[in-house]
């Protein structure tokens, strides 16, 4: 007659190895998913200092409008202003985030770093 507890450690063992096999998958797609999210961040990120820097522009020029009587032209420079600044600082960001990504690829294709001794140049 068979032990009442048998049945259940074989269930056991084979939900086990089916929870492993599963963690091992989800472990070897994460590191796509967490670099697909970081690009979408950054591009989040650039797209908000664009619109913020022109509605800050409007925002500064309406204000300038507003008590100086200056006209739509408070208005209108702010907006120039606010998008040439917000366009210098996307473009400044975007290059940093560009050079941070080549680095990272570099050191990926490399495996981290090289195990020649360097050399020193004069």
């Amino acid at each position: 007659m068979p032990k009442a507890d048998e049945p259940n450690d074989k269930a056991l063992r084979s939900l086990d190895a089916r929870l492993d096999a599963f963690e091992a998958k989800k472990a070897a797609e994460q590191p796509i998913h967490v670099e697909n999210e970081k690009s979408s961040q950054d591009g989040y990120r650039l797209l908000a200092d664009l619109i913020g820097g022109v509605l800050v522009g409007l925002g500064f020029g309406w204000l300038l409008d507003r008590y100086a009587g200056t006209g739509p032209w408070g208005m209108v420079g702010g907006l120039l202003i606010g998008m040439g600044f917000s366009i210098y600082l996307v473009v400044r960001k975007a290059t940093k985030l560009s050079a941070q990504a080549s680095v990272q690829k570099t050191d990926e294709d490399t495996g981290g770093g090289s195990t020649a001794p360097k050399q020193k140049r004069d």
